[in-house]
């Protein structure tokens, strides 16, 4: 009989907690906060116990990383706190360089994702507006870390995406393709 090995487990732990977590994103624009602590709190105790202090210290590291890649952008008024948080809990379970693989095919999907919501929406001038609104938004230290273009105020007259959607299937992407030549960059 196989023992079971740490990814046995962040699979079993992972999967549901980034689908959850991305099912309330798309229905409720929000992250919870309970849902990201207990992937952050299980996934530490995991990366213990599998991999003593080293791991949980890759998991640590991991948490800051994924935390790092998005406060920028929340601070900036562009994204929820709770993706950031989320991406911090992805961090947990995958360490650095596993975080920074999911970060980038996470935006990449967004991206895809928001043409997409675009193109079915029909809602080119709209879009083209908004861009221009970010363009001047980050025109400035002052207006870039300002309400100005935020999220909050842009969502009663555009689509917003769900940003912990693609963040948990970049997650899920490289979760299941690791060790695949294709990541050898």
């Amino acid at each position: 009989m196989e023992s079971v090995s740490y990814w046995h487990v962040a699979t079993a732990i992972l999967v549901p907690g980034v689908v959850l977590a991305s099912w309330i994103d798309w229905r409720y624009r929000k992250v919870p906060n309970w849902l990201n602590l207990a992937l952050i709190l299980v996934g530490l105790t995991v990366q213990g116990i599998f991999h003593g202090w080293s791991g949980l210290g890759m998991g640590l590291l991991g948490m800051l990383l994924g935390f790092g890649l998005l406060i920028i952008p929340w601070l900036m008024h562009a994204m929820g706190a709770g993706d950031v948080k989320l991406m911090a809990a992805i961090g947990v379970w995958l360490g650095p360089l596993l975080t920074i693989r999911a970060f980038c095919v996470g935006a990449i999907l967004a991206g895809a994702i928001a043409v997409v919501m675009i193109l079915i929406g029909r809602r080119f001038w709209q879009a083209y507006m908004n861009l221009g609104l970010i363009m001047t938004k980050l025109h400035s230290f002052k207006t870039a870390f300002s309400d100005f273009g935020s999220v909050q105020k842009l969502k009663s007259t555009s689509q917003l995406l769900p940003y912990g959607v693609p963040l948990s299937i970049g997650a899920l992407l490289v979760m299941f393709s690791r060790g695949a030549s294709w990541w050898t960059f």
